[in-house]
């Protein structure tokens, strides 16, 4: 990354201003070794969120809740928010950032379990939104079942899709990097969806399902 490059993306990342909630809920991850979403990811699904109007909306991967925060200050306050996490110390903290943030709790669905496990279990064609921001292992599948999941003009948001920086970078084959390439290629494939890349974070890959 030329240093014009690099300056630009710390100057996006700093841009957005975050609250003591916010802060709260990123202080907890970091409590609890979690990797949270960057500001400017976080800015990002504001966004995305306040602009696609869904109505039912599943995050995989909870971790302490600034990704789900970040999600429902940007939707409606009729969004269903259905969040799955296989650690309960992470949901835990999540519905901690979401009580202190003033979200009732009828809005919100916080699932215990392995999400290969829980999204098959999850109606197909019943969600306006979906986020993955978990582990690498399994995204693939994780994939697969997200736009399984999304009725059409949907979108599905894959977190951490550059895997560090890793992806770019042919010689680096590592389990994780890898799943993460094949899921990039995956989504690009399918005729029944449209995808960008951006550079924000560690990369944010944005699909919509025609």
């Amino acid at each position: 990354m030329s240093t014009d490059k690099h300056s630009s993306w710390s100057y996006s990342e700093a841009l957005p201003l975050e609250d003591e909630v916010l802060t709260r809920a990123r202080e907890r991850a970091y409590e609890l070794g979690v990797r949270a979403v960057t500001s400017g990811t976080a800015a990002l699904l504001t966004v995305l969120a306040a602009q696609s109007r869904a109505r039912t909306a599943v995050e995989v991967g909870t971790g302490a809740g600034v990704s789900g925060l970040s999600l429902l200050r940007g939707f409606s306050a009729q969004t269903v928010f259905t969040t799955i996490d296989v650690d309960v110390d992470h949901l835990d903290a999540a519905r901690q950032a979401f009580a202190e943030a003033g979200v009732p709790a009828s809005r919100t669905r916080t699932i215990a379990g392995r999400a290969r496990d829980v999204l098959p279990r999850l109606t197909t064609s019943a969600y306006d939104f979906v986020l993955l921001d978990a582990d690498k292992t399994h995204l693939v599948e994780y994939v697969e079942q997200g736009a399984r999941l999304l009725r059409s003009g949907g979108m599905l948001v894959l977190n951490d899709a550059l895997d560090m920086d890793k992806v770019p970078l042919p010689a680096v084959r590592q389990p994780g990097t890898v799943a993460a390439r094949q899921a990039s290629r995956l989504l690009r494939d399918r005729e029944d969806m449209v995808i960008s890349m951006l550079p924000t974070g560690t990369g944010v890959l944005l699909a919509v399902k025609r």
